[in-house]
């Protein structure tokens, strides 16, 4: 079962994830991270970047894989992912540029960027921390509702839902691609250690499937359900619909302190 940890806000969330992350990074120093993108986990990227400013921590040696990237945005798209990693991440956190990886959504070639992808995760000896979001339709990465829960890096169509939900990030609706590369929900489960985060009522009834309800391939989400060291970080209101949300609360209140997330 994963952890669930219920927190005021999404600046609260933000620390503990970077208290997380510094942690792994002060006993790894070439400590490899999952690197969501979108609105969610940017409070954590950027309690990250205060504290490695304030503590001087050397991250020269951090590596990073995105989760996913849009096929055939030109190159340089302000709102490719690739873009987006770079002046989320990359740039504040003080991160070695050629360390960090983005699936590549060229169309040229598409057929054996995911296996490429595959090789590179692999050849980095596996992700460390994979920070998470979860779409209204309970995907996970851009694995859409019936994506195989033994999935790897490869090509997917995205649903109306989730173009609608990324049209605020471009001009137009019609401008927001098809189609997409991501990790798998089998790459996503080889990852030592999975934080989700989820902030606000809209994401609740994604959160309670993928913490409560069956594993299954109509929710992405809930094969979080199947990995031995998950976290799921959210706020009251992407916590409402959680049925044993007082037990989750006593068990977060009575950790002991030895145990980190």
């Amino acid at each position: 079962m994963a952890e669930i940890v219920i927190v005021r806000d999404e600046q609260e969330a933000g620390g503990l994830i970077a208290d997380a992350i510094v942690a792994l990074i002060t006993g790894k120093p070439d400590a490899v991270l999952g690197l969501a993108t979108g609105s969610t986990p940017l409070a954590t990227y950027r309690a990250l970047a205060e504290r490695i400013g304030e503590r001087r921590i050397d991250v020269r040696g951090v590596r990073g894989f995105a989760l996913d990237e849009y096929v055939g945005l030109p190159a340089g798209h302000p709102e490719s992912y690739r873009a987006v990693i770079t002046r989320e991440v990359v740039e504040p956190l003080g991160l070695t540029p050629e360390l960090v990886r983005v699936p590549n959504g060229d169309p040229t070639g598409i057929e054996h960027a995911g296996r490429d992808y595959e090789a590179a995760i692999t050849a980095a000896g596996g992700v460390d921390l994979q920070i998470l979001g979860i779409g209204r339709t309970g995907h996970i990465g851009f694995n859409e509702p019936g994506s195989s829960l033994a999935s790897l890096t490869r090509v997917k169509t995205l649903t109306a839902p989730t173009r609608a939900d990324n049209a605020r990030f471009f001009d137009s609706p019609d401008d927001v691609p098809m189609h997409c590369i991501t990790q798998g929900i089998g790459t996503i489960l080889r990852a030592r250690h999975l934080v989700l985060l989820a902030f606000g009522e809209a994401k609740a009834p994604a959160v309670a499937a993928a913490v409560e309800g069956p594993v299954s391939a109509s929710q992405p989400g809930s094969a979080i359900q199947l990995h031995p060291h998950a976290t799921v970080v959210v706020d009251e209101a992407a916590a409402s619909r959680l049925e044993n949300v007082d037990y989750y609360r006593h068990a977060w209140a009575n950790k002991p302190a030895w145990q980190r997330i």
